[in-house]
């Protein structure tokens, strides 16, 4: 049987639950339940605070989990990345007061406030920087002015409360990090399980990027509607009732479904609708 460790609280629980969801796994309805067993898919699921995700698997009490690629960095856990899971981006920066430093050279005999502190270390050594880590458990943005340190490395996405505390990023950032389906480093018993579990995850990754569209085309403008949505490999294209017209379904890229509407219209297509697909095997 399949262990996995999930995201029981923050930012990547839902969606990773969600996620899986989709996979077709059952999963927990009440967060008080810290174990669940889905027997048809023979997997047990784990949930897990985030942090600690990494250690576990890592250490072979479970066989893969999902957490955060800042959080397996950080843990120096024998655990590995097996799969970018496409949610939960962030990004990894540096900050300071205005005008104290402008790139990681500038922290040299510094000291740098973070929550991450193996992934900051290893960062400084890689750049030849020596600086004192200091190891904070949150709100690292209030270091610099309760003087516990002189700059901050910490997980940026609008940047407001940086702003909020008087500070601003500088240098190039230290790590683009998502979500990410991690294993144990030396391999694991259930090779064939881990197998389909990226099979599924996959396919809901790429039944995210796609749409399903259904349209009616005057015969005459078939061949210029087939062309704008050709499909993965070629589009289904059925006669209807009204002899003048056919009916088209193709599988196009989510991220043009106006533009590909749009176009479709301009030469005669009508009744278009576009379906969301939860899954997929391309």
């Amino acid at each position: 049987m399949l262990r996995i460790a999930v995201p029981n609280k923050g930012s990547l629980s839902e969606a990773a639950i969600q996620m899986l969801r989709d996979c077709g796994y059952a999963q927990r309805r009440e967060t008080r339940e810290l174990v669940l067993m889905d027997p048809v898919a023979d997997v047990e699921f784990f949930y897990l605070r985030p942090r600690d995700i990494a250690v576990y698997v890592g250490s072979g009490t479970v066989d893969a989990g999902v957490t955060g690629r800042d959080l397996l960095l950080d843990s120096g856990a024998a655990a590995v990345e097996h799969l970018g899971l496409g949610f939960g981006g962030s990004t990894f920066r540096l900050a300071a007061r205005p005008g104290t430093a402008e790139g990681v050279k500038d922290l040299a005999g510094k000291r740098i406030a973070t929550s991450y502190p193996v992934l900051v270390a290893d960062y400084l050594c890689e750049h030849g920087v020596e600086a004192e880590v200091v190891r904070l458990d949150g709100a690292v943005e209030s270091a610099i002015q309760l003087g516990v340190a002189d700059a901050i490395a910490d997980v940026v996405s609008t940047g407001t409360t940086l702003r909020a505390a008087g500070l601003v990023v500088f240098g190039e950032p230290l790590l683009e990090s998502e979500a990410v389906l991690i294993r144990r480093r030396d391999g694991l018993a259930d090779e064939e399980g881990l197998a389909k579990l990226t099979r599924r995850l996959q396919g809901v990754l790429v039944a995210s990027q796609y749409v399903l569209m259904d349209y009616d085309v005057p015969i005459g403008a078939v061949e210029r509607a087939v062309s704008i949505t050709p499909g993965l490999e070629s589009p289904t294209v059925s006669p209807l009732h009204n002899k003048g017209w056919a009916a088209v379904r193709a599988v196009v890229p989510a991220k043009s479904t106006n533009e590909l509407m749009d176009r479709l219209y301009e030469v005669g297509a009508r009744g278009i609708l576009v379906t969301e697909i939860k899954a997929a095997r391309i």
